[in-house]
């Protein structure tokens, strides 16, 4: 009798898992495999393509007051010297041109404003004018 019960320690209730490891590890390859090839969240765009440069040059500001003096940012310019002084800031040879603001006193002459705006066209600069009120 005591053979009869050695043999049914022997004998054991518990599950091999050594062959669980591999199938596990296979099922985690594939899925990895199909996760890298079928990726929904790849939306595809088409970014515009630029021909021309688009870099902006800053902007100049001529300031015209009532006494018909002329301001080149906070610098006084003399009348007869404005060409030169927006040349300074308007190079000949740049393809990139920076935009000359007006800004006028309302008891300006428009003469004035007219005078900065053909000598900045001139110069090859694009123009804009604001009035602000007076004192």
């Amino acid at each position: 009798m005591s053979l009869r019960k050695n043999n049914l320690r022997a004998e054991s209730n518990e599950v091999d898992t050594g062959p669980l490891n591999d199938i596990l590890f296979i099922l985690l390859m594939f899925f990895l495999m199909i996760s890298t090839l079928a990726n929904p969240n790849v939306i595809k765009l088409n970014v515009p393509q630029s021909k021309s440069d688009t870099r902006q040059k800053q902007s100049v500001v001529v300031s015209v007051d009532k006494n018909k003096q002329f301001f080149i940012g906070t610098k006084l310019i003399a009348g007869d010297s404005l060409e030169s002084a927006l040349r300074r800031y308007i190079n000949d040879g740049d393809s990139i041109k920076p935009a000359v603001v007006i800004n006028a006193d309302s008891v300006t002459h428009w003469g004035e404003i007219v005078k900065v705006m053909k000598v900045a066209r001139r110069l090859g600069a694009s123009t804009s004018a604001t009035v602000s009120g007076a004192d």
